[in-house]
């Protein structure tokens, strides 16, 4: 294989079990995204048998993909827009999230066809206004009440804007506004089986947020929710799931002040070895990367050099280098660069270095 993307299932439970040990909440274990780049049923298949009690999507035809393989855990889809398959979802036992009346009225409409009670999460917009009732809220609660008879209301929950944000005040508001307008849906009668507030930054920081259940994202993939506030993966005690690696397609000699790649934009400062990289940004690198990335050959780092190509990237080697064509090199690992490196490198975040890692790169699991 030309390029590979290595899936260590261990670490993953590992992560899960750590952050389990530091709740006494059920835990969601958050698989949208393909699970962030690592595979979607594989790692919920992990997520599982590691003490998960659910699984979190943010598509519904990944829930259904969920249900495919074979997966009866309880599950919910939260990103549900207008028009989408309520019929299949409502008949799969598949949790559905609503942040508006007329998502509920689409919803009970369609459940009424199908003979059976949909089974519903309410998500309040507590201050990071994005997704979640807001304005509307004191009318839904009015509509709710009305057709309670008609879905089982199984969730009530929010998400956090600043969780990665240790001491920050404006946690404590919207744990405030969560728990006011959950006071108010109970005294309509409304009483969710669950509640649900806490993602990863909060299961390890905020343990007022742990109500009912915690919803594991990135930090179950050993990723830290922010290295500058929280501290690293090592400092978190989590062990990165995922490696990247590809073969060198070509290894050449260039002479100090030799132009390399696109444009031009990178200058050989001495005489160098250079390695061609079958991995490119149709890949999932970031094209914008600097030299603060590479990759990982013999024990030594080898920046890359110019601009990240569609197919390829080029790196550094060092002019000692004993590199060959159709060696490996990793580009993100434990050791090496990171994805934290890809993501300062490319000013990004982790999430997104290995959420965009592209699906033509096959997965091994270990």
């Amino acid at each position: 294989m030309r390029a590979v993307v290595e899936v260590n299932l261990e670490a993953i439970k590992t992560n899960i079990r750590m952050l389990g040990s530091k709740t006494e909440a059920s835990l969601l274990a958050v698989v949208k995204a393909d699970a962030y780049g690592h595979g979607l049923v594989p790692v919920a298949t992990t997520a599982l048998e590691a003490g998960a009690s659910w699984l979190g999507v943010a598509l519904l035809e990944e829930a259904i993909t969920l249900r495919e393989a074979g997966i009866k855990a309880p599950l919910i889809a939260w990103l549900v827009p207008s028009g989408e398959d309520f019929e299949a979802a409502i008949r799969a036992d598949i949790d559905l999230s609503i942040s508006s009346i007329s998502a509920l009225e689409e919803i009970l409409g369609v459940a009424k066809q199908v003979g059976r009670k949909p089974r519903l999460h309410i998500e309040v917009d507590t201050g990071m206004h994005r997704g979640g009732l807001l304005g509307q809220w004191e009318e839904f609660l009015s509509f709710a009440q009305e057709h309670r008879d008609e879905f089982s209301l199984i969730g009530f929950w929010s998400h956090f804007a600043r969780a990665d944000e240790p001491g920050e005040s404006y946690n404590d508001l919207q744990l405030q506004e969560f728990t006011r307008k959950l006071d108010q849906l109970t005294s309509q009668g409304l009483t969710p089986e669950i509640i649900h507030f806490a993602n990863s930054a909060a299961t390890l920081t905020l343990p007022q947020a742990h109500h009912s259940m915690v919803r594991l994202g990135i930090a179950m993939y050993g990723l830290s929710p922010d290295r500058s506030a929280l501290g690293s993966s090592d400092q978190l005690g989590l062990l990165p799931a995922m490696s990247v690696k590809a073969k060198l397609h070509l290894v050449k000699q260039v002479h100090k002040g030799d132009a390399i790649g696109y444009g031009g934009a990178a200058i050989a400062s001495r005489d160098t070895t250079l390695g061609v990289v079958v991995m490119g940004y149709a890949d999932g690198l970031p094209r914008i990367a600097t030299n603060e990335a590479g990759a990982l050959y013999d024990g030594n780092k080898a920046p890359l050099i110019g601009r990240v190509s569609m197919d390829q990237c080029v790196i550094d080697l060092g002019p000692e280098s004993s590199a060959e064509a159709g060696d490996y090199v990793t580009l993100i690992g434990s050791e090496g660069y990171t994805a934290d490196d890809w993501a300062k490198a490319s000013g990004t975040i982790n999430y997104e270095i290995v959420t965009r890692i592209a699906t033509r790169v096959p997965r091994i699991y270990l």
